[in-house]
């Protein structure tokens, strides 16, 4: 007589964790779809039942309003920042972080526009970000880029802190006239060429 194996259940996830699940599986539905991606799509991507969503989440718009939170941390973008190798050529450097600066802007803009094009207004029933959020975010990614100046600072016109917030306002407000490696040059050189040598 065989006996029959005891099925275990999965570890549980703690509501955190469950929560961050939840969140990752709905950016990208949340992104391409705005307001209209449903919870039970959503809970589908993350391989859920629909009503776990409601455990963790009052209604979707708690939903939404985490995935907006979600695409505006810094802590992504400085993470990348900090994998920036420190031996290579600052021009290098400051393009990787250009790029990776980019994309992160990209990603928080394509949720905002997503939610608000269609009709979500991010925290208006109290889930407003803490004041001071917005310049802890710059304070954290300017510190990164702080970092990955600091080899070359003895060369600097300006500690590397006040170069970091000088290149961090030119990145934002960039438009695409510039190719990320000709926008580097620029900021490092300045747009007068040197004279060649007689």
């Amino acid at each position: 007589m065989s006996e029959n194996p005891v099925r275990r259940r999965a570890p549980g996830m703690s509501p955190e964790e469950r929560r961050a699940m939840i969140i990752a599986a709905a950016l990208p539905l949340v992104a391409e779809y705005g307001t209209a991606v449903t919870t039970s799509k959503i809970a589908r991507a993350a391989g859920i039942g629909e009503a776990t969503v409601f455990r963790v989440f009052a209604d979707k718009d708690e939903l939404l309003d985490a995935c907006m939170a979600e695409a505006m941390r810094p802590d992504h973008v400085v993470t990348e920042l900090a994998s920036i190798p420190l031996d290579q050529p600052l021009a290098d450097r400051l393009a990787e972080a250009a790029d990776a600066l980019g994309a992160h802007l990209a990603r928080m803009g394509t949720v905002a526009g997503a939610l608000h094009s269609s009709g979500h207004r991010s925290g208006e029933r109290g889930a407003r970000p803490q004041p001071g959020s917005r310049e802890a975010s710059m304070e954290l990614i300017g510190d990164a880029i702080a970092d990955l100046l600091e080899p070359d600072e003895a060369a600097l016109r300006l500690p590397a802190a006040q170069v970091s917030k000088v290149f961090l306002s030119l990145l934002f407000t960039r438009s695409t006239v510039l190719p990320t490696s000709q926008l580097v040059e620029v900021f490092l050189h300045g747009a007068i060429k040197e004279e060649e040598p007689a």
